[in-house]
């Protein structure tokens, strides 16, 4: 049987990434006002790249993961009506798929591999995102003007988005800890759901 096939493996590593997009309306709901941006994207984008051997699967299922939760926490938590992508979405979508393919490039599943790979997937979101939040013109939080179009303003993006990078960095840990080291005791526990079952 191929990978094409909705084998054991397959299914489980798909539950596990709706799982971890489901987890993400916890911090969506305010309730979690602190824990802001200590979500499991990133942690869904490297389990999705690492575990799917197949490049299209790696890519389609954190990504419409990703997109349909997108969808419902913005209908319920941020705007009034159903929006498809907010401002800024495809910078975010876009280091997304570095962080899938960044999970593609971990080739034994280990603490130190996997802490890296979170910690790199958080600095090319903060990277990127905020970049994208500069280019377009977005508001300054702190000004309620919109940065200025130079490296000063690019500086003063990236050190109001901070605070959100580290609370990236630390949800990107603690979730890849649980999915990575979930599936891998899954594995041990249950032959079956290994590649070379």
């Amino acid at each position: 049987m191929n990978e094409n096939s909705l084998r054991p493996r397959t299914l489980v590593v798909i539950l596990m990434i709706v799982s971890a997009a489901l987890v993400r309306f916890l911090p969506s709901s305010n309730l979690f006002g602190i824990l802001s941006n200590f979500t499991p994207i990133g942690a869904m984008a490297l389990f999705g790249g690492c575990y799917f051997k197949d490049q299209f699967k790696a890519y389609l299922v954190p990504i419409l993961a990703l997109f349909l939760s997108d969808l419902l926490i913005n209908r319920l938590f941020y705007y009034d009506h159903w929006i498809l992508f907010y401002p800024g979405a495809a910078w975010v979508y876009a280091a997304f798929a570095l962080s899938v393919m960044l999970g593609h490039l971990i080739r034994k599943v280990s603490f130190a591999n996997v802490g890296v790979a979170a910690i790199g997937a958080a600095t090319l979101h903060w990277l990127i995102s905020d970049f994208g939040t500069w280019a377009s013109g977005f508001t300054n939080i702190a000004t309620g003007k919109p940065f200025e179009p130079t490296i000063v303003g690019l500086m003063q993006c990236y050190a109001l988005g901070f605070p959100f990078y580290v609370n990236m960095i630390l949800g990107n840990l603690f979730f890849s800890l649980v999915l990575f080291g979930g599936f891998e005791w899954l594995q041990r526990r249950y032959p079956k759901l290994s590649l070379a079952a």
